[in-house]
């Protein structure tokens, strides 16, 4: 029975739990685009990371797997140099595997509202509402995030329940408002100022943008929208510095 892309991609990643090398066979083997830049352009590329590193060294568990078009995007727990949360891309041709974007993060205890950084549910509802739902999150990212305009957030929030992942954020729109007052304090920024893809299924949504964070580093931050009713409801997020051009171990850019 022929695997779905998605199926490959999930197999990919507990392929390092089981040791199972045919998930290998997934990635194109002359044509495989990195955008983790830590890591060497190509299949020899990935081939050398799995190779430097003991045996048995990396363990993942995906918690979401989801399917747009030529994208599937998971989110996993890795146990990667210590506990890792991280979001996965990749983009298939033919049935291969032949692009990867990510986002890493360290795992870190439950947050103020007790929710941890992969929690919540998983099933995949609306399929019928795909696009409506990347709409929502395009429109929100445009108007709120980049061009600031704030009172329009419960045009694209549900107001009356809003759970938060993030590491440092309670639930509901009082959570968020109350972290952005500590960042506005003490001097720190929080900055969208690109997004470069937007993926979706059902209702779950997940955005991959550039900004600047804390201290005005320079970032990727990668969200994750769960949609109810043309709301969301529910978000979790890795937000990852992008090192300077001079450290990356291939030049094909994070996005």
């Amino acid at each position: 029975m022929e695997l779905s892309n998605k199926d490959k991609a999930v197999a990919l990643l507990s392929s390092f739990n089981t040791g199972d090398k045919t998930p290998i066979s997934y990635i194109n083997p002359s044509k495989y685009i990195q955008h983790n830049l830590g890591v060497a352009d190509g299949l020899e590329g990935f081939a050398a990371l799995i190779q430097s590193l003991p045996e048995g060294s990396i363990k993942c568990e995906v918690k979401r797997a989801y399917q747009d078009g030529d994208y599937v995007f998971l989110h996993s727990e890795y146990e990667f140099f210590g506990p890792k949360v991280i979001f996965d891309v990749f983009r298939f041709e033919d049935g291969l595997i032949v692009e990867h974007w990510d986002n890493m993060g360290d795992k870190t205890p439950p947050n103020p509202s007790g929710r941890t950084q992969t929690d919540g549910p998983t099933e995949l509802e609306d399929a019928d509402k795909t696009a409506s739902n990347k709409q929502v999150v395009e429109k929100f990212i445009a108007e709120v995030l980049i061009n600031g305009k704030s009172d329009n957030i419960t045009d694209y929030i549900n107001p009356k329940k809003y759970h938060q992942h993030n590491s440092s954020i309670a639930d509901g729109l009082d959570g968020l408002g109350q972290a952005l007052e500590y960042f506005a304090a003490n001097g720190m920024v929080l900055q969208y100022d690109k997004v470069h893809k937007v993926l979706a299924e059902g209702n779950f949504v997940l955005s991959m943008s550039e900004g600047k964070f804390g201290k005005g580093d320079h970032v990727a931050y990668y969200d994750l929208f769960r949609l109810e009713d043309g709301k969301i409801v529910e978000h979790w997020d890795i937000i990852e510095n992008i090192p300077a051009k001079e450290d990356w171990k291939n030049d094909n850019g994070k996005f």
